[in-house]
C-alpha cells in the first residue's frame, strides 16, 4: 500500500498529503492515530496537532505561517485559516560544516564541450545578434529572417515543409508526378545535418524593452548583462546593434566586457546606425560580418572537458506542492555532487529564499558573504514594500491551488535546489561567477528573468524544476525541464525533459534520481540529448528592470 502523506522534517507540526485523503480516512503516526476532518487534496498540508490562533506552523522544520483561526488536527491548512509568516534572521560567524557526497564513480568523467580562449568551455556554440536599445529590435529581426531559415536554424518545429525542392524541380523541367513524389518533410534532425556551419549550434536573436527611456541604472545594468551573455562559454562572438543616441552605450557594454575576461578574445562587431549611410547599408553590413563571425565560430569543435567546468544554475517556476518533495531536492543532490567535483552551481530567485535566509547565512564560507546576502535579501524587501507588495504576495494562484499557499512554505522548498554544500559566493544581479561551488545570485522570482540573469552570470546549463508546467528556455544555456509528479511528465511529455514523480510514489529515491539527472546532464552537456526547450526554440530573454522610467 502507497504511503498517503509525508512529515518533511520532524520538528514539523503538518503533514503533506501524498495523494487524495477522504474525510474521515484514519492518519496513524508515530503512535498517534486520529481522523482528517475534511478533503485533503494530493500536495496539500493538513494538521499534526490542534493549532490555537496566533500557532506557528512549521514545515522543513522552519517556520512557514501563522494561524489566523483555531485549526483542529487534521484540518486542510489553507489560505483561509494560515498566512504567511518567516523566521528573522542576522548575520554570525557560525561556522557550517558540510558532508560531500561519495562522487568517486565521476571523477575521471568528461562531456564534450566548447573550449574557449579563457580556459572556460561550453556546453554550446551560439553566435549572438543583439540590440542596443529597443529601437534596433525590426532591424535584429530583419537580420532573423534572413539568416536563421538560409542557414538551417529554423528548428522550432517538429517539421519543416522544404518548398525549395519543389522550386528545385520546377526550374528543373519535373513533371507533376516528380513533382508530387518530392520528398519536402524535413524533421529539425535532418536540417541540422544540411547546416552550413555545423559546429555552431545556433544563430541568436536576442530583443528587448530597454536601452534607453529609463531608469539611467537599468541601461548600465543592460550593458552588464549584455557583456555576461557575450562572455558566456556558450557563446563564440556577437554582432552588436547601436541606434547610437541610446543610454546603453557601447562603450558601457565594451568596459563590462573587459571587466569580465580582460582577454576578451572572442569575434565582436558593433555597428551604429547613425553613422551609417542608409539602413539598407546598415543591415547588409551586418549580415556580411555576422557570416565572417559564423566562419570563425565553426572552426571550434567538442573536446572532452573536466565535470567541473560545469556551471548549472537552478531554478524553479509553476511550483507545486510537491515541488520540495521530489523535483528540488533532487537538483540539490545533483548541485551537492558537482560542487563535490568541483563545478559550479547558481541558486536564484531571493524572493523565494524569504524564510530560510538564516539557513543560508550559516553555510556561507565567509563572513563578506554573510553580510552582503543579507544586505541584498533587506534591500529586496524594503524595496517590494516601498511600492505597494511584499515577498508574502509571492505565490501565484497556480502555487496557492497546489498546496503553496504562504512565501514562506513554498520558499523552504524552493531552497531545496541549492543542496547542503557551502555557499562560496553571493552575487547581485548581472555579476559574474568567479567562484567554483554553490553560488547565490539576486534576480527576481519571475521564471523568465531570473532565467535570463542566471544566464548573464555564466551558468552554462540550467536546471528548472516544475510542478505545473512552463515552456520556458533561454537562447544560450539549454534549460532542462524537471517535473515533481508524474502526471505532468505524461500530460506535458512535449516540454518535460526529467520525471522525478517516481520519488512520491516510492519507486526512487532523492539520490537515485539525482544520479540519473547528473548522467543526463553531461548528455545535454556533450550535446547528444537536445532538450525540449532547446529542440523547440523556447528563447525567453526579459531583462530585469529594477528602477522607474523617466
Amino acid at each position: 500500500m502507497k504511503k498517503s502523506f509525508l512529515q518533511l522534517h520532524p520538528d514539523d507540526t503538518i503533514l503533506a498529503a501524498l495523494h487524495d485523503i477522504n474525510c474521515g480516512e484514519a492518519i496513524d503516526f508515530n503512535g498517534d492515530s486520529f481522523q482528517v476532518v475534511e478533503d485533503i487534496p494530493a500536495k496539500h498540508k493538513f494538521a499534526l496537532k490542534n493549532f490555537d490562533l496566533g500557532d506557528e506552523v512549521i514545515m522543513y522544520g522552519a517556520l512557514v505561517g501563522e494561524a489566523i483561526k483555531p485549526i483542529p488536527k487534521g484540518a486542510r491548512i489553507s489560505i483561509e485559516n494560515c498566512v504567511h509568516a518567516s523566521s528573522e534572521y542576522g548575520v554570525n560567524t557560525k561556522k557550517y560544516s558540510w558532508q560531500a557526497p561519495d562522487v568517486s564513480k565521476w571523477t575521471s568523467r568528461t562531456f564534450n564541450g566548447y573550449h574557449r580562449k579563457n580556459g572556460s568551455v561550453g556546453t554550446a556554440n551560439h553566435w549572438l545578434v543583439i540590440p542596443m536599445v529597443f529601437c534596433e529590435n525590426r532591424n535584429v529581426e530583419v537580420m532573423k529572417s534572413a539568416l536563421q531559415e538560409s542557414l538551417g536554424y529554423l528548428t522550432t518545429t517538429d517539421f519543416v515543409v522544404d518548398t525549395k525542392t519543389l522550386v528545385g524541380h520546377y526550374e528543373n523541367g519535373a513533371s507533376n508526378e516528380e513533382i508530387l513524389g518530392a520528398q519536402i518533410i524535413k524533421t529539425p534532425e535532418e536540417i541540422k545535418q544540411n547546416r552550413t556551419f555545423s559546429n555552431v549550434d545556433g544563430i541568436k536573436f536576442l530583443t528587448h524593452e530597454g536601452g534607453c527611456g529609463g531608469f539611467r541604472l537599468d541601461s548600465d545594468t543592460l550593458c552588464n548583462l549584455l557583456a555576461g551573455y557575450i562572455t558566456n562559454p556558450n557563446v563564440a562572438g556577437a554582432t552588436v546593434l547601436s541606434l547610437g543616441c541610446q543610454n546603453a552605450e557601447t562603450k558601457t557594454l565594451q568596459a563590462a566586457i573587459l571587466e569580465r575576461d580582460p582577454d576578451f578574445a572572442k569575434p565582436l562587431y558593433i555597428l551604429e546606425q547613425q553613422k551609417s549611410k542608409s539602413e539598407r547599408h546598415f543591415i547588409e553590413e551586418a549580415v556580411k560580418k555576422t557570416f565572417l563571425g559564423l566562419i570563425e565560430a565553426n572552426k571550434i569543435e567538442r573536446k572532452p572537458a573536466a565535470l567541473h567546468h560545469l556551471a548549472l544554475g537552478l531554478e524553479c517556476g509553476g511550483s507545486d506542492g510537491f515541488s520540495g518533495i521530489s523535483a528540488n531536492p533532487t537538483l540539490g543532490y545533483v548541485s551537492d555532487l558537482l560542487v563535490a567535483l568541483g563545478g559550479t552551481t547558481v541558486l536564484s530567485e531571493f524572493p523565494e529564499l524569504n524564510g530560510v535566509e538564516q539557513e543560508l547565512i550559516n553555510r556561507c564560507e565567509t563572513s563578506e558573504n554573510k553580510e552582503k546576502f543579507a544586505r541584498l535579501m533587506d534591500t529586496y524587501a524594503a524595496r517590494a514594500i516601498a511600492l505597494g507588495s511584499a515577498f508574502k504576495n509571492n505565490p501565484s494562484p497556480g502555487n496557492i491551488k497546489d498546496g503553496l499557499i504562504t512565501d514562506a512554505m513554498k520558499s523552504a522548498g524552493a531552497a531545496k535546489k541549492g543542496g547542503t554544500s557551502l555557499v562560496t559566493d553571493v552575487l547581485d544581479y548581472t555579476e559574474k561567477v568567479t567562484k567554483k561551488g554553490l553560488n547565490l545570485l539576486c534576480t527576481p522570482g519571475n521564471d523568465v528573468e531570473s532565467t535570463t540573469g542566471l544566464a548573464g552570470s555564466g551558468c552554462t546549463l540550467i536546471c528548472f524544476t516544475t510542478g505545473l508546467g512552463t515552456p520556458t528556455g533561454n537562447p544560450v544555456a539549454p534549460v532542462i525541464k524537471m517535473s515533481s509528479n508524474t502526471t505532468l511528465s505524461e500530460r506535458m511529455k512535449d516540454i518535460i525533459d526529467f520525471d522525478t514523480g517516481t520519488i512520491i510514489t516510492g519507486e526512487d529515491t532523492i539520490e537515485s534520481k539525482g544520479e540519473e539527472l547528473l548522467e543526463y546532464l553531461i548528455k545535454v552537456a556533450s550535446g547528444e540529448e537536445t532538450p525540449a526547450a532547446v529542440r523547440l526554440g523556447q528563447e525567453d530573454f526579459i531583462p530585469w528592470k529594477r528602477g522607474m522610467s523617466l
